[in-house]
C-alpha cells in the first residue's frame, strides 16, 4: 500500500472530529485543562494532512518498518550481526590478555636483575641522607628524617613503591 492508495483527507477529517468530540467529553469530565490538551491533540492529524507534513511522516514510518523487517528477516543481515559481536567479543578477550600480559611483566621486572637491581634503586635515596652516607649503614628512615619535615611519611611511602 502507498501513500496515495489512502483517501487521507476524509481520514483526517474524521480523526479530527472523533478528538473534538472526545475533547468536549473531557472538557465536561475533568475541566479546561484537560479539555484544552485533548483539542490541541485533536487537531493535528488535519494539521499534519493541511501542510503536507502526512506525506513525510508516511515515508519515515514506511522506511522505518522496512529498514526493521529488512533487519529480521534477512539472513545476511544476521551474518553481519553475528560477526560485529564476534569481533566486540574477541577485542574484549585481547583486551583482557594483554593486561594481564602487562601485569606479570611488570610483577617480574625486578626480579631478573636479580640482586644487582635492588641496590642501584636503594642506592640513591641512601646517599641522599647525611647519616648513611657517612656510617656506610642503614638506619631505619624514620629515625634519618629530619624533625620537622612535613612530607617525610609521604615521601617515604613513595620511595617503597619506586616513585620518585
Amino acid at each position: 500500500m502507498t501513500f496515495t492508495d489512502i483517501a487521507w483527507l476524509p481520514l483526517c477529517a474524521g480523526l479530527t472530529a472523533v478528538g473534538v468530540g472526545l475533547s468536549y467529553l473531557a472538557f465536561r469530565r475533568r475541566g479546561v485543562t484537560a479539555g484544552l490538551r485533548a483539542t490541541a491533540w485533536s487537531l493535528l492529524p488535519l494539521a499534519a494532512y493541511l501542510t503536507g507534513a502526512l506525506k513525510t511522516l508516511w515515508n519515515i514510518g514506511a522506511a522505518a518498518v522496512g529498514f526493521v523487517t529488512g533487519l529480521v528477516l534477512s539472513p545476511s543481515v544476521w551474518a553481519g550481526v553475528i560477526l560485529a559481536g564476534l569481533s566486540a567479543l574477541l577485542f574484549v578477550v585481547s583486551g583482557t590478555l594483554r593486561g594481564r600480559a602487562l601485569s606479570r611483566v611488570r610483577t617480574a621486572q625486578p626480579e631478573p636483575g636479580g640482586a644487582s637491581a635492588a641496590p642501584e634503586r636503594s642506592a640513591t635515596p641512601k646517599t641522599a641522607t647525611p647519616k648513611t652516607a657517612q656510617t656506610g649503614k642503614t638506619a631505619p628512615r624514620q629515625v634519618e628524617q629530619p624533625a620537622g619535615d612535613d612530607f617525610s611519611d609521604i615521601e617515604d611511602i613513595l620511595k617503597r613503591r619506586g616513585i620518585s
